[in-house]
């Protein structure tokens, strides 16, 4: 059997990336309306500061730049988005939409415990 180990540092890096362009992306949207489709928050609503922290923290993952710090607050941002949001509609994520909101907290909660994988400012600076 291969040891799928060796590659464990360069699919968390990979990960991290992919992640952090989806927040940057709901960020944009949030903020700057850049592929929004049908959702603008207002200004200074608890969505567009979530926007806000999705933007930078989005850009910082995406980079891997103080990646546990960032991925900290990036899920407990989804675990409110979670428990603000969808938890008052249904305790089921496939009934109260929150699927994403839940696996982004818990994916992000993993980031800051494993660090940011390979390519990243953080192992650069290391």
């Amino acid at each position: 059997m291969t040891d799928l180990s060796k590659y464990h540092q360069t699919t968390l890096g990979l990960l991290r990336i992919a992640i952090g362009l989806v927040f940057l992306n709901f960020g944009l949207a949030k903020i700057f309306h850049f592929a929004a489709g049908d959702y603008t928050p207002p200004i200074g609503s608890l969505s567009w500061i979530a926007g806000l922290i999705e933007l930078v923290g989005g850009a910082l993952l995406l980079v891997g730049f103080k990646t546990r710090i960032v991925a900290f607050v990036l899920s407990g941002l989804m675990a409110c988005a979670y428990f603000i949001a969808h938890f008052p509609v249904s305790i089921f994520p496939t009934i109260n939409g929150g699927a994403a909101a839940a696996v982004f907290a818990f994916v992000c909660l993993n980031f800051v415990t494993a660090g940011a994988g390979r390519f990243s400012v953080d192992g650069m600076r290391n």
